[in-house]
């Protein structure tokens, strides 16, 4: 008997027992849809997150305040935290350090911002203007504060999309040109940024105003968050690197005193993270597809035991074992493809609404609906 036969009598045999068939398939069809809908949702995600870090810049660099390790019962020294300030960023300036495209530094803080009757509370950076090159961010309308404004403390601001709309959005109007209040301080806005996002979180809410401004009439003290560092390209990233934590240690007395990061890095950690994550959901969901086999295993040995008087008729006719055993078996695989066809398209269906609904990539790779539909198999 050719495997087409066997492949027909075994499509026959199940369709004799619709009910029992799809009984028994749903135990496969929910373990494949679960594992390619999971592992989707897992890619996608990892996906979002890498093309919005990515969109910040391959070439971006941070330098964040570290901390002094101490003895217990030492007090914590002045300056052993939140070390970096201005001048930190106008010798790395003055310096001109290998592989370095432009600096700026980043100082924030949560405000109240007003507007005639309407307020927001939101987040309130101070910066200067190779900020939003670095980040590539881009003016949607007006401009952005200059050198000469930040040399100047000019008290003037660039509104995110989201704090534009909670302030202005009623009224129709255009913020160029008007005065809001960051806390008791006036400002007048400049400009307004497109919308932005950085990882999950909107850019959007935050106001932009001249670091030195911000130091001086917000936040009273002149150290900075971090200082934003643009090397020259990927390549140049490791050189810029070294040759920060090269003179940030000289000059600070401590490498302990700073810490380093490149979007580079984050980028790295960020796939091995979700790469794990995604093999976890996978091989939770595999476990579904056990079960799945289980149910088929139980099934078809109640079939050898009910057609118990078809195979002895089969081999007194001349079938030989083999013959009886392959029927068999290409009955389970007919059954755990049929089984693991469905699967997938409920699978992939799932990622593609919860993709949609959770505003991240849709990514289904080829090699995952093939390990999927294999793995059905071989249950079978």
């Amino acid at each position: 008997m050719s495997l087409l036969e066997s492949i027909r009598m075994a499509l026959a045999s199940l369709t004799a027992n619709k009910l029992r068939s799809f009984l028994t398939m749903l135990g496969v069809i929910i373990g494949v849809a679960a594992v390619v809908g999971l592992v989707s949702i897992g890619q996608g995600a990892s996906r979002s997150v890498t093309e919005q870090i990515a969109s910040l810049g391959t070439d971006l660099i941070t330098i964040s305040p570290g901390r002094i390790r101490r003895t217990p019962g030492t007090p914590m020294a002045r300056g052993s935290v939140d070390l970096l300030t201005l001048d930190h960023l106008r010798e790395l300036q003055e310096a001109q350090l290998p592989g370095i495209r432009s600096l700026s530094a980043e100082a924030s803080g949560s405000f109240t911002v007003a507007w005639g009757r309407e307020a927001t509370s939101t987040r309130v950076v101070g910066t200067t203007p190779e900020y939003i090159e670095q980040l590539n961010w881009a003016v949607a309308e007006g401009r952005f504060f200059t050198a000469d404004e930040v040399a100047s403390l000019a008290r003037v601001a660039v509104l995110g999309d989201v704090a534009m709309e909670d302030l202005f959005g009623e009224s129709g109007r255009s913020p160029i040109g008007q005065t809001i209040r960051i806390g008791s301080v006036p400002f007048t806005v400049v400009g307004v940024m497109t919308p932005r996002t950085q990882g999950f979180f909107s850019m959007g809410d935050q106001v932009l105003v001249p670091i030195t401004t911000a130091q001086k009439r917000l936040f009273g003290r002149d150290r900075v968050n971090s200082i934003q560092v643009s090397s020259l390209g990927p390549e140049w990233t490791p050189l810029a690197q070294q040759a920060l934590t090269n003179f940030l240690t000289q000059r600070l007395g401590s490498a302990d005193r700073f810490v380093i990061t490149s979007q580079q890095e984050l980028l790295e950690t960020m796939a091995q993270t979700t790469g794990t994550l995604t093999l976890l959901l996978a091989g939770i969901t595999g476990i579904s597809l056990l079960v799945g086999g289980i149910g088929i295993m139980n099934i078809m040995m109640v079939s050898v035991t009910e057609r118990t008087r078809e195979i002895g008729i089969r081999k007194a006719v001349g079938a030989k074992s083999r013959h009886v055993l392959l029927q068999f078996l290409v009955e389970s695989i007919t059954l755990s493809s049929l089984g693991g066809i469905v699967g997938v398209l409920l699978g992939v269906a799932a990622g593609w609404y919860l993709a949609r609904a959770g505003q991240w990539a849709f990514a289904v790779e080829p090699v995952t609906i093939a390990l999927a539909l294999g793995f059905a198999l071989a249950v079978g």
